[in-house]
């Protein structure tokens, strides 16, 4: 991932990636996007929460977090919104961003809601999904 994406470090600006799909299931009704890395010393942290993304969506264009359009949740550095890779220094860390197709339009949550929720309430009602992975090291 590039450093502009990033939370942390001399280049990191903290703005969210553009992402693009297709192929979604005709019924779909929403989508949910996570951004998770597993590598993390506790394991799990979350990066992004986006949900209630309407249907149509295809789309999220770079430094699309903080937009009013967007339905966020509270990541793991404790702020709603996108939060940038800042892993220790070593190894690369892997980001997994993780878009779920939903049969239901809306969730029924609050802005800030955490990862567990989101993923909790999403359950039984997801009808695809996909991945992206990118990596970052400092």
């Amino acid at each position: 991932m590039p450093a502009r994406y990033a939370y942390c470090g001399p280049d990191a600006r903290n703005i969210s990636p553009p992402l693009a799909w297709s192929g979604a299931p005709e019924s779909t009704q929403s989508f949910v996007l996570v951004m998770v890395d597993p590598d993390a010393p506790g394991g799990g942290f979350a990066h992004w929460i986006v949900y209630d993304l309407a249907a149509e969506a295809r789309t999220l264009p770079e430094g699309a977090s903080g937009s009013l359009e967007l339905m966020e949740g509270r990541n793991d550095y404790g702020a709603v919104g996108y939060g940038g890779p800042c892993p220790p220094p070593g190894p690369p860390h892997r980001y997994f961003f993780r878009l779920h197709a939903l049969d239901v339009s809306s969730l029924d949550l609050p802005p800030g809601a955490t990862m567990s929720k989101v993923l909790h309430v999403m359950d039984g009602h997801v009808l695809a999904e996909a991945e992206w992975m990118g990596t970052y090291k400092r």
